[in-house]
């Protein structure tokens, strides 16, 4: 894996984003590969996985004694983000931010902001969408999202399957349910 990522950096002279996703790659980068890479010239980043959201405060602080300063530490798993945001993370990788943006970036803003109590407060007007990502997939409720959004009308690529019916019920009906204020 270092060889990997150490000669796609040195051959492309593209920023890299290194992307530790063990649910799908049934891979785990360990913090000592982390170090490594975060070394090699042109590799910027981490996209960190939020499993257990009790765990990424010591995470991150674990992971920036081991990288370089301004090396970018961020995380993905929409439900847990804003645990992450609070917790001091660079940035968050988010599927739903292509959708409602303007609410992820409210979280983001005032998690940034220092303020932890309405950055909660927001993720958890988000509750029914985060429930229903951990039940069908982040990016298959996105793109049933995207169509009940009426922008667009798309099946996910293959080999994901696109949602039934029922499912998507399921997603308009959160959808109806979530405040004004998040931008639908």
């Amino acid at each position: 894996v270092f060889e990997h990522f150490w000669t796609v950096a040195r051959e492309s002279g593209l920023p890299i984003v290194i992307y530790d996703n063990p649910g799908t790659t049934h891979f785990h980068f360990t913090p000592a590969l982390v170090s490594r890479l975060a070394k090699v010239g042109g590799i910027v980043a981490i996209k960190n996985p939020t499993d257990k959201g009790d765990a990424i405060k010591s995470h991150l602080a674990d992971q920036r004694r081991t990288v370089p300063e301004g090396f970018s530490i961020g995380y993905s798993g929409d439900w847990n983000a804003a645990e992450a945001m609070i917790a001091g993370a660079d940035t968050w990788y988010s599927v739903l931010a292509g959708i409602l943006p303007e609410v992820c970036v409210k979280i983001v803003t005032v998690a940034q902001q220092g303020d932890a109590a309405e950055a909660r407060r927001i993720d958890a007007t988000l509750a029914p969408l985060w429930s229903l990502f951990k039940e069908f997939s982040s990016l298959r409720v996105v793109y049933a999202l995207a169509e009940l959004l009426d922008i667009c009308r798309a099946d996910p690529p293959r080999p994901i399957l696109p949602l039934p019916s029922a499912a998507k019920r399921q997603i308009a009906a959160a959808l109806e349910r979530l405040p004004s204020d998040v931008n639908r």
